[in-house]
């Protein structure tokens, strides 16, 4: 218990010095990435890459990417790195060779924008103007109207019921050809729930039950909603995918007009985990946006002063978990892995001591050179892999004050601090060493066999920049890494690809492609041997292809994995 006391003591105390000073590292000299974030043309006929090294012949399929292309339209300029015109990649593997593709979504808003060779439809940190052949009554008017909802789908790939789509974090998604990447319709999640929009982060059980999140705005206030979507079409005449899809559990937010922000959320075998961040969205922001000429950015905000809540929800029964499980302020975007053992619910985050960092990547930060851009990296908070230990058997029996985590293996602490409050703090997943790299983000593990389980590796990118500049490769057993870097190259999320024979959880290869900003047109994927963390083999493309965010490989012998594992 001193041990707790003390730690949120030296927090509290140092976390006010954080902010006076307003700098979290003290890092000098970083490379200009502006090309990163340059806009470029879709190629959509495949071409052929350079092989470098050796592709495994074992790899089959199609590694998919997404993330924004298109920066500008006509004359005008979108600010943020999360507004650009979604641009979805394709890397086909077969028989040690790989081409690639790419195509522009064909979604609502880039079809209007090139239209009008004018942004025209409001993104996360862009406001569209009112139209100038538009009378000045009219525009005046266009000001008081609702701001509708962008279908500009620039986040990941994710798939329901077997078809693929992209995604972002509205109400629309757009399903796609894996093979084409040509955009086949619009989905609008209100046809079948009553949310106002969903993840790009869905969870699947090895049965093929989707489950996702997404808040709806009533008039008691704002809701997060646990959604579950089957696992198959209820009818093989039924076009629609998401047919059938249920809300399970909704939750009511602490702050009716200001719920919390979230981009994924974790789940166990029995239960999903929603954390309630101090990440706070103004809703009434939102609402005014055009009239005050502000975008959802500008309605996003960190309050340190607020606890982060983990709310617990069983996936069968829908019931909310009475006892809340607190931690003090901190922002998470990705999960790694969590599962239930001995009573316990472990669950491993990538999380910060501070929230800000969003509002940070406008694209002219990104663009920036010299001490500009080392002020913008310096400010931002560093984020790293953390366990939490959430007792599951918590009734009127359990005592107060002493910690509950019994686990030998764990430091991490859970404290009966009220009736149904238990009060948490975690256990770092890494050592030192890991400041050296900038932290890690963009988590990945073997997905379809260690989902919801007990594991011992993750993968993800190394933050020495605003973007990833490292791989790294984490041993949950002694917490030891592997690590690969080369100086002016930024790879992207790893994806862990299995082997067919796997008998070892690390049995595989990771794929990520890597961005080179100061030399043109030879973007690679690169292809690591998941064990040793060697490189095998890179394929050279001889375009542009600027950084994105998240991605997934699919081959029919993943699929069967898989199934099989459940």
């Amino acid at each position: 218990i001193t041990n707790t006391i003390d730690h949120l003591n030296i927090w509290k105390a140092n976390k006010h010095k954080i902010y006076i000073k307003g700098h979290y590292t003290d890092v000098h000299g970083l490379p200009c990435i502006e090309r990163i974030v340059c806009s470029v043309d879709e190629t959509p006929e495949a071409i052929p890459t350079t092989i470098r090294g050796t592709i495994p012949e074992w790899i089959t399929g199609n590694f998919l990417r997404n993330g924004p292309g298109k920066f500008e339209i006509g004359n005008n300029k979108f600010n943020h790195w999360f507004d650009g015109m979604a641009l979805l990649h394709q890397f086909k593997i077969a028989a040690g060779q790989v081409t690639y593709k790419s195509r522009f979504l064909g979604s609502d808003c880039y079809m209007a924008n090139n239209e009008h060779r004018r942004i025209v439809v409001s993104e996360f940190g862009t406001v569209a103007m009112p139209d100038p052949c538009k009378n000045f009554f009219q525009r005046f008017l266009s000001r008081f109207e609702m701001p509708g909802s962008s279908d500009n789908d620039n986040v990941s790939f994710v798939t329901y019921k077997g078809d693929y789509y992209v995604s972002t974090e509205t109400n629309f998604m757009h399903k796609v050809d894996p093979e084409t990447l040509e955009t086949k319709e619009k989905v609008n999640w209100r046809k079948f729930i009553a949310v106002n929009g969903a993840t790009a982060h869905p969870h699947t059980d090895p049965d093929g039950t989707t489950y996702n999140m997404g808040n709806s705005y009533t008039a008691k206030g704002a809701f997060y909603n646990i959604i579950r979507v089957p696992s198959t079409k209820m009818s093989e005449n039924l076009k629609e995918t998401l047919e059938g899809a249920t809300v399970v559990c909704s939750i009511p937010s602490l702050d009716k007009t200001r719920p919390s922000y979230y981009h994924s959320f974790a789940m166990s075998k029995n239960y999903i985990v929603f954390i309630e961040q101090p990440i706070k969205i103004d809703l009434l922001k939102i609402v005014t946006g055009k009239l005050t000429g502000k975008g959802i950015k500008d309605a996003v905000y960190w309050n340190p002063e607020l606890e982060t809540i983990f709310h617990l929800i069983n996936k069968q029964t829908g019931m909310l978990n009475s006892v809340k499980y607190y931690a003090k302020a901190m922002s998470t975007f990705h999960q790694i892995n969590a599962w239930e053992e001995d009573g316990f619910l472990v669950m491993d985050i990538c999380a910060a001591d501070d929230g800000k960092a969003i509002n940070n990547y406008l694209i002219q930060n990104m663009r920036k050179s010299g001490e500009a851009l080392d002020e913008v990296y310096n400010t931002m908070c560093r984020v790293f892999p953390r366990r939490f230990v959430l007792p599951l058997s918590v009734n009127s029996k359990t005592p107060y004050k002493q910690n509950l985590n019994t686990r030998h293996d764990s430091s991490a602490t859970a404290i009966r601090i009220a009736m149904d409050k238990v009060f948490c703090t975690h256990e770092n997943l890494h050592s030192e060493e890991l400041h050296k790299y900038g932290g890690l983000e963009f988590p990945q593990i073997n997905y379809a066999k260690y989902n919801t389980k007990p594991y011992r590796y993750f993968y993800g990118c190394g933050f020495r920049h605003l973007v990833g500049d490292t791989l790294i490769k984490m041993d949950l057993e002694g917490h030891k890494m592997k690590v690969w870097e080369h100086p002016g190259l930024y790879p992207s999320e790893p994806v862990f690809v299995p082997s067919p024979d796997a008998t070892e959880e690390d049995d595989g290869v990771i794929l990520s492609v890597v961005i080179t900003p100061n030399k043109d047109k030879s973007t690679f994927l690169l292809i690591l041997d998941a064990k040793t963390f060697d490189e095998l083999g890179r394929a050279e493309v001889p375009v542009n292809i600027p950084y994105g965010f998240h991605g997934t490989f699919y081959s029919s012998y993943l699929q069967k994995t898989f199934t099989e594992s459940k």
